[in-house]
C-alpha cells in the first residue's frame, strides 16, 4: 500500500484492525507472526542447499562471509526501519522510491521486486525438486516435482492473512527447530564424542584442512552473490507494514533481532557443521545440513533434515506467491499495472495477480525440464541481481530522507539508523563489489545479461503508461 493509495481509501497505515483495511485486505499480523516471518524469511534455501556449493569454493572462510554480509544486512534493515517509522507504509520500497527519486523509480521498484518474487518463487520449487531426490534418486524427472509443487501451492495460497500469518509462523518454527538442534547435536559430538563423526570432530577443522582460507581470499569473494542470496526476503518484513497490528511497536523489534539472527542461524551453524564435518566434505548441490548428518552416521536424522528443507522451500515459495498476488495489486491500484489486478474474491484475495505469478512461475518447470543441474544456479544468480535492486533503493532513499530530516524539510524518525549516511554508503559499496564479482562468475554473469533487458521493458512500458495518463497520481512526485 503507498502513500496514494492512504490517501485514496483515507485509511492511515496500520488501521483497520483484524477487519478489511482500506484496500480490502485484513490487518491481522500480530507481533507473534511478525517476528517469526522477520526470523523465518531469513532462512530458507540459501542456507539450507546454496551453502553446499559455497563451502565447496571458500571453505571455513564462508563464516566469515557470512558475518561480514550479515552486518551490511543489518545497515540495510536499520536504514529500511527509519523509514518505515518516518512512514509505515505496505509495498515501501516503491513508495518511498518513488518519493525521494521520483515516478519512474517507484514504477520500476515495484515491478523489480515483483519479479524478484516470481524468480525466488522458482528456485524454492527447483530446490524442493531437488530435495525429493534424496528419496527417489532421480527414479522422478526433477521437472515434473517442480511441477506438481508449483500446482499445489497455487492451489494452497488462496487462504486468509490471518491463516497465510498462522502457517508461516509454524513453517518458520520448523527451520527455527532445525538449525538449532543441529547446532545442539554438533555441540555434543564436539563436547561428548558421540557418532562415527566422533574420531575426526574438531574445532581445529576450521582451519587444519587448507587453512581457513583454503581456497584463496579469490574464492571466498566469489561466493558472496550465494551469501548474499541466503539473505533475500529479510525485507520482506517492511512489505507486512501495512498489514501489522501495531507497526511502530512489531517492525523496529523485528528488524533489531537481525543481529542475533545472522549469529545463531548461520556464522553459529556453519561454525559447528565445519567443526564436526571437515570443509572437503562438502559438494555443491547437496544440503550441507543432510550431508552433515550422514557423515555422523545418522541416516534417519539426514532424512528427518531433507524433510524440513524441503518444507522450508516450499513455505518460501509460498510466501512469494503469496506476495506477488498484493504487489500487482498495489501496482494497479496506483495505475502502474493492468486494472484487473485489482480485483479481489470475497476472501480478500488478488485471485488473478495471484494466478498470473503462478503462471509464470511454470518457467521453473522448463527450466529444470531443459537444464535440470544448472537450474538452482540461474535462478539464485537472476533472483539476487532483483532482489539486491530493493536494498539499493532503500539504502539511496534512507539517504536522501535522513539529508531532508537532517535540514527539517521533513519529520525525523524515531528509529533513527546507526552511523548513517556512512553506513548506507558502505552498504551500496558492498552491494556493487557483489555485482562485480557476479560478473566474473561465469554462471553467475547471465543475469547481469537480463538486467539491462529488463530496464529497458520496463522503461517502454513506464513511457506508454505516461502517455496515456499523464496527469495521474503514479506519473507525479508524492509530496
Amino acid at each position: 500500500m503507498t502513500s496514494v493509495q492512504v490517501e485514496q481509501h483515507g485509511k492511515k497505515p496500520g488501521e483497520g484492525g483484524e477487519g478489511q483495511g482500506g484496500e480490502g485486505y485484513h490487518r491481522a499480523l500480530g507481533a507473534r507472526q511478525i517476528q517469526m516471518i522477520a526470523i523465518g524469511g531469513a532462512i530458507g534455501t540459501g542456507l539450507f542447499l546454496g551453502a553446499g556449493k559455497a563451502i565447496s569454493k571458500a571453505g571455513p572462510s564462508l563464516i566469515l562471509a557470512y558475518a561480514i554480509a550479515g552486518l551490511v544486512i543489518f545497515f540495510i534493515m536499520r536504514a529500511l526501519g527509519e523509514l518505515l517509522m518516518y512512514r509505515p507504509v505496505s509495498g515501501s520500497f516503491s513508495d518511498y522510491a518513488r518519493q525521494f527519486l521520483g515516478p519512474f523509480w517507484g514504477y520500476a521498484t515495484g515491478w523489480t521486486y515483483w519479479l524478484f518474487w516470481v524468480v525466488t518463487g522458482i528456485t524454492e520449487v527447483t530446490a524442493a525438486a531437488k530435495y525429493m531426490a534424496y528419496w527417489t534418486h532421480d527414479g522422478f524427472p526433477q521437472w515434473a516435482y517442480a511441477l506438481i509443487f508449483t500446482v499445489i501451492l497455487y492451489g494452497a495460497n488462496l487462504i486468509s492473512v490471518k491463516l497465510f500469518g498462522e502457517l508461516e509462523f509454524w513453517f518458520s518454527m520448523v527451520k527455527v527447530t532445525a538449525i538449532v538442534g543441529m547446532i545442539l547435536i554438533c555441540a555434543g559430538i564436539l563436547t561428548i564424542g558421540f557418532s562415527d563423526a566422533a574420531a575426526t570432530a574438531s574445532v581445529s577443522n576450521l582451519w587444519n584442512d587448507g587453512g581457513f582460507f583454503p581456497k584463496g581470499i579469490g574464492g571466498t569473494l566469489m561466493t558472496l552473490q550465494i551469501v548474499m542470496f541466503a539473505f533475500l526476503a529479510v525485507e520482506l518484513v517492511g512489505v507486512t507494514a501495512g498489514e501489522s497490528k501495531d507497526p511502530e511497536k512489531t517492525l523496529p523489534k523485528a528488524i533489531n533481532t537481525v543481529p542475533w539472527r545472522i549469529a545463531v542461524f548461520y556464522v553459529g551453524a556453519l561454525i559447528m557443521i565445519l567443526s564436526v564435518v571437515p570443509w572437503s566434505h562438502f559438494q555443491p548441490g547437496v544440503s550441507p545440513f543432510v550431508a552433515a548428518f550422514e557423515r555422523m552416521g545418522l541416516g534417519v536424522g539426514a532424512a528427518i533434515v531433507n524433510f524440513v528443507v524441503l518444507t522450508a522451500a516450499l513455505s518460501s515459495c509460498n510466501s512469494g506467491m503469496y506476495s506477488t498476488g498484493r504487489m500487482l495489486r498495489d501496482l494497479a491500484l496506483n495505475g502502474q499495472g493492468p486494472k484487473v489486478f485489482t480485483k479481489l474474491t470475497r476472501s480478500g484475495t488478488p485471485l488473478v495477480g495471484t494466478t498470473f505469478s503462478a503462471a509464470l512461475m511454470l518457467v521453473g518447470v522448463w527450466i529444470n525440464y531443459v537444464a535440470p543441474g544448472k537450474a538452482f544456479d540461474y535462478v539464485v544468480s537472476f533472483a539476487t541481481i532483483s532482489g539486491m535492486w530493493a536494498w539499493i533503493m532503500i539504502l539511496v532513499c534512507q539517504i536522501k530522507y535522513r539529508a531532508k530530516a537532517d535540514r527539517g524539510e521533513l519529520p525525523g524518525s524515531p528509529f533513527r539508523a546507526p552511523g548513517a549516511p556512512w553506513t548506507s554508503w558502505f552498504s551500496l559499496l558492498f552491494i556493487g563489489m557483489v555485482i562485480v564479482m557476479m560478473g566474473v562468475d561465469k554462471d553467475s554473469r547471465v543475469s547481469l545479461y537480463c538486467a539491462p533487458l529488463w530496464g529497458l521493458v520496463l522503461g517502454a512500458s513506464y513511457l506508454v503508461l505516461k502517455r496515456r495518463n499523464p496527469e495521474g497520481a503514479a506519473f507525479n512526485k508524492a509530496a
